[in-house]
């Protein structure tokens, strides 16, 4: 079959690899009928996340069509339209127990990212990302195999609904809602979203269904910022037009700060010339830009919601301010599990399109340009779907 493999930084190919094949009871084999670009596979591509091995499958947001099930497999069948969750999760542990599926302490033989480690086991396996997280190989292929079966595929049994206003089930989209749920968004809420990427607007995309009244959307992109304020009415703000985005959010909510902050950017947030030094040094695991302007944008007893990737040590991290204002946290791998089924109605019914944010549409053999295209924002690029087969 043909997969996108890794090979380094800004190195990643479409190869003929082995087919993939059952391995427990509980797996199925997939026939991708499509797959996306995820932020987080930039930090790979850009040579961000340690032990990547060279060939590695890459892709954690892919849905198709079952192939091939194990005599274990009792919620999926031979045909069956499924969109799969980037978490590989058990459903018996502790944590699934709990709904926690992105902390299962089942499927994941990897170390994980923790650095003050000592014996907690690690949080769930990924699809097609760092041996840190079990190696699984990843979607952006023609076929893959997926373990726990019974516990993560969603079965799509509309056949109206066109795969790209499904796809995003697998990541972007409960990733969004988490975070607009961890931030308490209700009616009547004002929110700042820092980062204007897919999760961003996924983000923008459930507050407003959760009825938020004001979002401000701070990215330094302009084509970006304009199409969220099209299509979610968002306040936009430049960075690189607007020295201290907090600030103007203090300015324009009678000088307390919104309800809550989403930090949609992460540990590649654009920082300053220190944090970029302390990064090169290994002194630092990630900017803390976005956090800091999160921090100072939140009125007192509001909530910093963060669903962007972080690692390691932060710089200026300003801990102290936050609990002067009395500000709660919200942050993590997203349960998508938890969230596909009720975001699926919300889908049918039209009051969600995450369909609408894609820009760019390729075959896989054109993989490696989307990565390349994605990453330098070129063309307006907003999201790219790849599909592995030619009609």
């Amino acid at each position: 079959m043909l997969a996108l493999t890794y090979h380094g930084a800004r190195d990643v190919r479409v190869e003929t690899v082995p087919d993939p094949v059952l391995a427990a009871d509980d797996d199925i084999l997939l026939r991708v009928t499509a797959t996306a670009i995820c932020g987080s596979d930039l930090h790979i591509y850009r040579g961000k996340i340690p032990d990547m091995k060279s060939g590695d499958i890459l892709g954690h947001e892919f849905m198709g069509i079952v192939e091939e099930v194990g005599r274990g497999v009792v919620n999926v069948k031979r045909g069956d339209r499924v969109v799969v969750p980037f978490t590989i999760s058990c459903g018996d542990c502790f944590f699934c127990g709990r709904k926690l599926f992105a902390a299962c302490e089942t499927t994941n033989p990897g170390r994980g990212a923790i650095l003050n480690k000592k014996d907690v086991r690690s949080g769930a396996g990924l699809f097609g990302y760092s041996h840190l997280y079990g190696g699984y190989p990843g979607g952006q292929a023609q076929y893959v195999r997926v373990p726990k079966a019974n516990v993560g595929p969603l079965v799509i049994p509309d056949t109206r609904l066109s795969d790209e206003q499904v796809l995003f089930l697998s990541d972007i989209l409960p990733t969004g809602y988490q975070a607009a749920l961890n931030a308490q968004i209700g009616p009547g809420s004002s929110v700042a979203i820092f980062g204007a990427g897919p999760v961003g607007m996924m983000a923008a995309a459930s507050a407003r269904l959760l009825g938020a009244d004001k979002i401000f959307m701070i990215d330094h992109h302009a084509y970006r910022l304009a199409f969220a304020k099209d299509l979610y009415g968002v306040l936009p703000i430049d960075f690189d037009k607007v020295d201290d985005p907090a600030q103007l959010i203090i300015e324009q909510t009678d000088h307390r700060g919104v309800d809550a902050s989403i930090d949609a950017v992460g540990f590649e947030a654009k920082g300053s010339t220190l944090e970029t030094v302390l990064a090169t040094l290994k002194l630092e695991g990630s900017s803390g830009t976005s956090l800091r302007w999160a921090i100072a944008a939140t009125r007192r007893g509001g909530v910093v919601s963060v669903p962007g990737v972080y690692a390691g040590f932060i710089h200026g991290f300003l801990f102290g301010d936050a609990f002067e204002k009395g500000l709660s946290f919200a942050s993590g791998q997203t349960h998508a599990q938890r969230f596909m089924p009720e975001l699926l109605t919300h889908i049918e019914s039209g009051a969600l399109k995450p369909e609408l944010i894609v820009s760019h549409r390729m075959p896989l053999t054109e993989a490696a340009r989307g990565y390349e295209v994605f990453n330098k924002k070129e063309e307006d690029c907003r999201k790219v779907v790849l599909t592995p087969f030619q009609t």
